[in-house]
């Protein structure tokens, strides 16, 4: 049986040519208020997937 792309997954991640795994951080929903723009800014940029959780990742991805 052909292996299903988890749907959640497919959303919030993408692949990068050198492999990589781009995401995005939490945090950037609501409750923006009490927050300085260092802190919003800084949440806002891109960030890549940890090694230790590339596996499941991948994974949930069919890579």
């Amino acid at each position: 049986m052909k292996q299903k792309t988890h749907s959640g997954a497919k959303k919030r991640f993408r692949v990068k040519p050198g492999g990589k795994i781009k995401r995005k951080k939490p945090g950037m929903r609501h409750l923006l208020s009490h927050m300085s723009s260092k802190r919003k800014r800084h949440l806002g940029t891109t960030a890549y997937v940890d090694s230790a959780n590339e596996y499941q990742v991948k994974r949930q991805l069919v890579i």
